[in-house]
Parts: structure tokens; C-alpha cells; sequence
């Protein structure tokens, strides 16, 4: 396989291609959340930083398409398969239901988005998780195109960063993070202060390797845009009010009148 190749989920990752447009799956078994506590407070802010900025800053895919992108949601690719709930995942082509609270609508139900996720991430804090192999295997079967380790403390792999793309066996084969064909997404590690905190963090960039900002980010190069503003307005004020006084000096009335 070309490396980035893309390989779309067929029909075997969801049954919506069987159900007719008005039918509705009896999913009240199911348990959408369970409002345990599990993440901790490197794993929240990093999952933030990967969520806001698609929606504050990316032009998304291209073509006006729309995009899902979320932290700690539930797969479900099917009624009684296994059920994953990446740290943060993007859904390309698809928009959130206007009854999202309703149980069968406020999880990644694969019948009702029709699709598989583009791209999970999963990120590291211990060595329990199975994220290099029960979860890469099973996020393979579920058709994931992409599939990221992110372990910081390299607690579970050589290096932090790790990405792979689906092959047409259904099988993840490791690949360059930079960029993912079909997404105009990449990621790249930067070290810099999010949210008053300096570290290492996972961020996206765009097709040409620019990091996709923060609304703060893009708050500050407002400002920053602002002052430049002004002072070029000041310093074109104050040349103007320079020019006026040597005319004047001349006997020349700045406003076009000779003295």
C-alpha cells in the first residue's frame, strides 16, 4: 500500500446501508456513559487541545464538508459488538443529530452516522490500556482509516508519537504522522505553555505543516494584528504632523494655501 493510502470502511462496519431511512434500532440495552471518572489532568487538557482548534481554526477537509470531532464518546459499530471510547476521534461528512440527547443519538452509533471514524487517538498514562495491541486490533476490525498512539511517558512504545493507516487486509501499517491523505490533517509534537501549562503536547497541523491555532492563539495574533495597526497608524500621524510643521517653517500652508 502507497504510504497515507486512505481506505474508506465498507459496509461490513455498518449496518446502515441495510436499515431503512425510518428505522430505529432498539438500543435502551446499551450503555452510552457511565459516568465514571477515569481521565486525568495531563489526558484533559491534551484532548482539549486537540478538539477546540478544529472547530475554532481548520478550514476542515476541503469543500465546505462538515466534520465531527470529540473526546471520550463511545464507538459503537454494532448492537452487540465490542464498544471503544478513543480519547478523541474526527468523523468526516457528518453532522450531529438535532435530538442529541435521545439514548439511540448521543454516542458514535455506526447505523446512525452511517460511518466509521476517519481517525482515533489514543493516548498513554499507564500500561493497562492495551493501545498497541487489544485496541489496534479492534479499532482495525471497526474500519478505522487512521489510528494514533500518543504516549508521552513512552510508557508502552520506543517513541511518543506512533500513527498507522488501515491496508485493504485490515491490518494497521505504520506511517508518517505529518499528514493524513483525506483529512488535510497532521500531527506534530510542539513544545510551548497551553492553558497557563509548559510542556510537550500533541497539536494538529494543516496540509502545509502549519499548527492549526487555539482560539487564544488566534485571540492573540488578533491583538497582536491590532497593535501593528495602530502603530503604523501613529507613526503615519506623526510623519503627517513632521511634514506639516517643516512646510509651514517654508511659509507653505500644509492645507494648500500659500501664507
Amino acid at each position: 500500500m502507497a504510504e497515507n493510502e486512505l481506505v474508506t470502511p465498507t459496509s461490513e462496519t455498518t449496518v446502515a446501508n441495510f436499515l431503512p431511512p425510518d428505522f430505529t434500532l432498539d438500543v435502551s440495552h446499551l450503555v452510552t456513559e457511565d459516568d465514571t471518572p477515569v481521565d486525568n489532568l495531563p489526558s484533559e487538557k491534551q484532548m482539549r487541545l486537540l478538539v477546540e482548534p478544529l472547530y475554532t481554526a481548520w478550514a476542515g477537509p476541503g469543500d465546505e464538508r462538515p466534520f465531527l470531532a470529540a473526546a471520550n464518546v463511545g464507538l459503537f459499530p454494532s448492537l452487540h459488538g465490542e464498544v471503544l471510547v478513543p480519547d478523541v476521534f474526527i468523523s468526516l461528512d457528518v453532522t450531529l443529530p438535532d435530538n442529541w440527547w435521545a439514548k439511540g443519538k448521543r454516542a458514535y452509533f455506526f447505523w446512525e452516522f452511517g460511518k466509521a471514524p476517519d481517525l482515533v487517538i489514543e493516548m498513554v498514562s499507564n500500561r493497562e490500556g492495551g493501545e498497541a495491541d487489544r485496541k489496534l486490533r479492534a479499532y482495525a476490525r471497526m474500519g478505522i482509516p487512521y489510528y494514533v498512539i500518543y504516549d508521552p511517558q513512552q510508557l508502552i512504545q520506543p517513541e511518543p508519537l506512533r500513527a498507522y493507516a488501515l491496508t485493504p487486509r485490515r491490518e494497521y501499517e505504520e506511517i508518517s504522522p505529518e499528514l493524513f491523505v483525506g483529512l488535510n490533517l497532521g500531527l506534530t509534537l510542539w513544545q510551548g505553555s497551553y492553558e497557563n501549562k509548559e510542556d510537550t503536547w500533541l497539536r494538529w497541523c494543516d496540509g502545509e505543516g502549519n499548527l492549526v491555532p487555539t482560539g487564544a492563539e488566534l485571540a492573540a495574533q488578533e491583538r497582536q494584528r491590532a497593535e501593528v495597526e495602530h502603530q503604523r497608524a501613529e507613526a503615519a500621524e506623526q510623519r503627517a504632523a513632521r511634514l506639516a510643521a517643516r512646510l509651514r517653517a517654508l511659509g507653505i500652508d500644509p492645507n494648500g494655501e500659500n501664507s
